[in-house]
C-alpha cells in the first residue's frame, strides 16, 4: 500500500518563507504541487528542483485552481499579509504552518485563532525554537522539578531594534516603481497604498521596519523569546502593559524598547501577579539579586527567570543556566525526545492531530500579547488597562483603534470570534 501523502504549497518562497519550504519538504511523506510569491525572482530555489510544478503571484488565484490537489500551506511573508492569506487557507480547507507573529495586529491573532478553531485544520506557528531543547526544557524545569520555586518576575531582551535595517525612518521621497517581476498591488495586500520605493526599502527584507507591514523587534522576536515563558508558567491575557522608548513617528517603531507587562498570577507564580518586562534595541535589565550576575553580563538573545529559590536563564541559542552557580551544581538536566517544529507539523497533519504544540489555540494568544506591546508603544508612559475577554483597553479608549486596523478595498480579514 502507498505511503500517505500530504500534497504542499508553499506561500512565500524567499528568506525565511523558502526556509520553512526546504524543512517541510525534507519530510519523506511531503509532495510539493504548487508555489506562490509575489516577486518572479524568488522562484530560483524552487525552479532549481521542481522546474515543472505550477507557480503564481496570487495566493487567491493558487488557491483557487489548485482545488482539491492541496492539503496545506506554508505563509512565509511579511507580517502584514499573514492573517489575510492563512484565512483564505483554512477557509479552503487546508492546514497551515504560518511564520511568526501569526498576525499583525491583536484583533487578527483573535480570528484566526477562531478561523481554525471552526476550520478543524492542523496549525502552526513558525517560532520554530518552540522545538528546541533549550525551549521545551524549561517546562519541566518549572513545573516539575520546580527547581527554582514559585516565579516572582521575568525579564526579556534581545539586541534587535525596531528600525535600522532599511536606514530610513520616513518615506524616501523619490519612490522608485517597482520592477516587471514584482506585483506590488499583490505585495500591499491588507496595507494602505504606497509606492515600491526601491530595493531595500519595504521589499523584500526590510519591511519590518516599517508600521504598515512589520510588527517591530517585539513583533519579530517576542513570538520566540516569550513562548518558553508562556509555556512554562501557562500564561493566559495579560492585566495591563506599559511601554517606554526612545521614540517613534508614524512610520517606523521605536529603535529601543521597554515594554511590561502584568499578567494574573497562578499556581506557578509567588504573588497573584506576575511583572514580565521586555527590552529591544540594547536596552538590558539591571538585575541585582544575590548570586546572579548583574543583567549586563548576561548573554542575549535571553530571558531570566526570578525565583524563591534561584533564577534561571533561558537561552534562545545555547543551553539555559541556573544560578546561583554553586547551588544548581550538580543538578540534572531533563531528558527529552528530539522534537523536528516541521516535520512535526507534517505528521500532525497526515494524523489530524490539531492539537500539536504551537497551534493557532496557542500561538493566537500569545500574539495578541505580542501585539499589545505595539498598541503601548503608541502611549509611551501611559499603563493601559486590558479587557481581553472584550479585546479592549478600558482606561484609555483612543488606544482602541490600534487593535485593529483599516483594511484596504478587497483585502479586510473576516470577523470569526
Amino acid at each position: 500500500m502507498p505511503e500517505k501523502k500530504l500534497r504542499f504549497a508553499g506561500i512565500g518562497c524567499y528568506h525565511q518563507g523558502w526556509a520553512g519550504i526546504s524543512r517541510i519538504v525534507s519530510h519523506p511523506a511531503v509532495e510539493p504541487v504548487a508555489f506562490c510569491d509575489i516577486d518572479k525572482r524568488h522562484f530560483g530555489h524552487v525552479d532549481k528542483r521542481w522546474p515543472d510544478l505550477p507557480k503564481f503571484s496570487d495566493f487567491r488565484e493558487m488557491l483557487d485552481k489548485m482545488k482539491g490537489k492541496v492539503d496545506a500551506v506554508s505563509v512565509g511573508i511579511p507580517d502584514h499579509s499573514h492573517a489575510i492569506v492563512t484565512q483564505a487557507a483554512l477557509d479552503a480547507g487546508l492546514h497551515v504552518y504560518c511564520e511568526k507573529p501569526l498576525t499583525h495586529t491583536v484583533w487578527e491573532a483573535r480570528q484566526i485563532a477562531a478561523t481554525a478553531k471552526q476550520a478543524g485544520k492542523v496549525t502552526r506557528m513558525g517560532n520554530q525554537i518552540h522545538s528546541e531543547y533549550q525551549y521545551r526544557v524549561i517546562k519541566p524545569v518549572v513545573q516539575e522539578i520546580e527547581a527554582i520555586g514559585k516565579i516572582k518576575e521575568v525579564h526579556s531582551w534581545i539586541s534587535a531594534a525596531g528600525h535600522g535595517r532599511s536606514g530610513l525612518i520616513e518615506r524616501p521621497e523619490s519612490p522608485e516603481p517597482a520592477p516587471s517581476e514584482v506585483d506590488w498591488d499583490q505585495w500591499i495586500g491588507p496595507a494602505p497604498m504606497r509606492e515600491y520605493g526601491g530595493d531595500r526599502v519595504y521589499h523584500p527584507f526590510t519591511w519590518r521596519d516599517w508600521q504598515d507591514f512589520g510588527t517591530g523587534s517585539i513583533g519579530d522576536n517576542g513570538c520566540h523569546l516569550l513562548d518558553p515563558i508562556f509555556t512554562a508558567l501557562d500564561l493566559t491575557a495579560p492585566l495591563s502593559v506599559h511601554s517606554n522608548h526612545s521614540g517613534m513617528n508614524d512610520e517606523v517603531y521605536p529603535a529601543q524598547e521597554t515594554i511590561s507587562y502584568v499578567f494574573p498570577g497562578n499556581k506557578w507564580t509567588a504573588e497573584d501577579t506576575l511583572r514580565v518586562t521586555w527590552y529591544d534595541g540594547g536596552r538590558r535589565p539591571t538585575l541585582k539579586f544575590p548570586g546572579l550576575p548583574n543583567g549586563q553580563e548576561l548573554p542575549q538573545p535571553a530571558s531570566i527567570m526570578i525565583g524563591e529559590k534561584g533564577y534561571l536563564l533561558v537561552m534562545h541559542w545555547g543551553e539555559p543556566k541556573l544560578y546561583p552557580e554553586k547551588d544548581f551544581a550538580d543538578f540534572n538536566w531533563p531528558e527529552l525526545d528530539e522534537a523536528n517544529h516541521y516535520h512535526d507539523w507534517v505528521d500532525a497533519c497526515l494524523e489530524g492531530n490539531t492539537e500539536i504544540s504551537d497551534n493557532f489555540a496557542y500561538a493566537g494568544p500569545l500574539t495578541e500579547t505580542v501585539q499589545l506591546g505595539n498598541v503601548a508603544a503608541r502611549f509611551p508612559g501611559e499603563k493601559l488597562e486590558w479587557d481581553a475577554e472584550n479585546l479592549r483597553v478600558t482606561n484609555l479608549e483612543e488606544a482602541n483603534r490600534w487593535i485593529s486596523r483599516d483594511y484596504r478595498e478587497g483585502w479586510a480579514v473576516e470577523e470569526r470570534a
